[in-house]
């Protein structure tokens, strides 16, 4: 497994240096066509290597069988090639790679401006290197148009953004100016991309998306299942909520209940940061006092405004962990800032979206006990690719699980934020119905944003950005009620306190559902040091 992760670490550095391993923060990378290409052989020649071993303990074969998830899902992805589809692979990079470093300031100030400006002086090559390998007859426009939105932030967020994270003046200033030749290239970029045409499309197809669930997910079943178990929970979700809605505003039409709460909403984007970071406080406590889980040492979690790369391609609340391969135990819970030139309209209807109702079911599922807990308690485990794999499956279905156990426990106390809990909850299984279809060639992009505006409480806008995310993330969107689902069956049979089940399974990772079910078995994985 070791020598396994330097070859992994040594194609992809940024990721290296975001997990918190050494010796990664200097350098981009190699995007040129050949060190794609060249990756995917090794990774041929790994997964037969790898196959053939033989685990001498349950926790060796849940690395083993981790590892081997993540490369057959790799590998089936070579007929669908993000970077030759799709710009938003480099931008993303050079992006965290400026940005999460500062954020996180793990380093005293000098070294890490030593790295970014070794870094700067990297992206006109990768930039270049995006534009080299875009092919006209697979990158589909709905990508190319995502892509330009977010290069567009590039020259601010190098010469504005990046320098004003700097306290020494001295290094500001030399960060500004290493920052230009770089703003440069993302506006040759910029230009590129507005005058590229194309004709590939967003859409994965049922064969490659039902490949993913069994072989990277290891679900075993496929899309079509997938979609049915979506409209299933939709149904019960419905029939749910219309006997909670009458409390709310005394009709059983939940939509209008729900529009109605959207009205309570902070005044500012300022106020509503604010008002997550006191909800945060306030889900930690209650998580706390009832024990459910056993905390990392030393964790914290930030509450600040999303970056603003990020701004263009993510209209919902996100979360930055902390580096699992270092000693930090510090989470950020980013809430969803808009860019800089939306209307008043519109930076409204995303504090509507981010109503007072639904901010308790938020801030459990971003920090306590959902990303934040999990993230900082799982990276005390042992094992290093338990902290390097984890899949969206676990980790964003654990955080919806726990959306459902704090309402158990009686965390959502009034008729507004029960039926806010069970409005994030419907609005999971409208995604896996939509991200399923519009893969899978049944439903438009229309049809799809149409869907997520009635068949959960979302605005107009917030809906068409969440759809977007959908065709550019196949796959992505169903983890949430898919993992959640799995988690509560696997809890349904295991022997022992609520509390262990937390920490025996988190703990043991972020691992594919088959895998954590095996992590719970007695004798199966242990779990995280707190």
């Amino acid at each position: 497994m070791d020598e396994f992760l330097k070859w992994y670490f040594s194609g992809r550095p940024v990721a290296a240096a975001n997990l918190g391993a050494e010796g990664y923060d200097h350098t981009l990378g190699d995007f040129s066509a050949t060190a794609f290409t060249d990756r995917a052989r090794d990774e041929l020649r790994w997964l037969e290597r790898l196959s053939a071993l033989q685990p001498t303990t349950p926790d060796d074969a849940i690395d083993r069988d981790l590892v081997l998830s993540q490369l057959r899902g790799s590998i089936a992805l070579e007929a669908w090639p993000d970077w030759r589809r799709d710009p938003g692979g480099y931008l993303g990079t050079v992006f965290s790679a400026l940005y999460t470093p500062l954020q996180r300031r793990l380093k005293p100030e000098g070294e890490l401006v030593a790295a970014a400006l070794s870094r700067l002086a990297e992206v006109p090559g990768v930039l270049a290197a995006c534009q080299a390998n875009l092919d006209p007859d697979l990158a589909a426009p709905l990508l190319v148009q995502r892509g330009l939105r977010q290069a567009r932030t590039g020259r601010g967020f190098l010469t504005e953004t990046l320098p004003a994270m700097i306290e020494d003046p001295v290094l500001r200033a030399r960060l500004a100016d290493a920052a230009e030749p770089a703003a440069v290239a993302f506006d040759e970029l910029v230009a590129f991309l507005d005058d590229f045409r194309c004709g590939g499309t967003w859409r994965m197809g049922e064969r490659l998306y039902s490949t993913l669930l069994r072989e990277r997910e290891l679900l075993g079943y496929g899309a079509a299942e997938l979609h049915a178990k979506g409209r299933a929970a939709w149904d019960a979700l419905d029939e749910r909520m219309r006997e909670v809605a009458p409390r709310v505003n005394g009709s059983a039409d939940w939509r209008a209940a729900m529009e109605s709460l959207m009205d309570d909403h902070p005044a500012t984007l300022a106020e509503m940061r604010a008002e997550y970071e006191v909800e945060t406080r306030r889900a930690r406590d209650f998580v706390r006092d009832r024990d459910l889980v056993t905390f990392a040492d030393g964790e914290e979690c930030l509450v600040l405004p999303s970056a603003v790369y990020t701004r263009p391609v993510l209209s919902v609340a996100h979360y930055l962990a902390p580096p699992p391969l270092s000693s930090s135990r510090t989470g950020v819970f980013f809430v969803p800032y808009t860019p800089d030139d939306f209307t008043d309209e519109q930076v409204r209807q995303r504090l509507r979206t981010n109503s007072r109702a639904v901010m308790p079911s938020l801030a459990v599922h971003e920090a306590y006990p959902g990303h934040h807990w999990h993230l900082s308690y799982m990276a005390g485990h042992p094992s290093a690719v338990r902290k390097v794999f984890r899949t969206p499956y676990f980790t964003e279905g654990w955080a919806l699980y726990v959306e459902k156990l704090l309402h158990e426990q009686g965390y959502f106390d009034t008729p507004a934020t029960e039926l806010a809990h069970l409005d994030c909850r419907i609005f999971r299984a409208a995604r896996m119905v939509v991200d399923t279809a519009l893969h899978c060639d049944d439903m438009t992009i229309e049809e799809a944003e149409t869907f997520m505006a009635t068949k959960a409480s979302l605005s107009p806008g917030t809906a068409e950005g969440e759809v977007n995310r959908y065709c550019a993330w196949p796959t992505q969107a169903p983890s949430y009620l898919t993992g959640a689902i799995e988690i509560d069956r696997i809890r349904e049979s295991y022997q022992g306190s609520l509390k262990s089940f937390h920490d025996r399974i988190a703990g043991a990772g972020g691992l594919p559902l088959g895998l954590a079910e095996a992590a719970v078995r007695p004798g199966g994985a242990g779990t995280a040091a707190g």
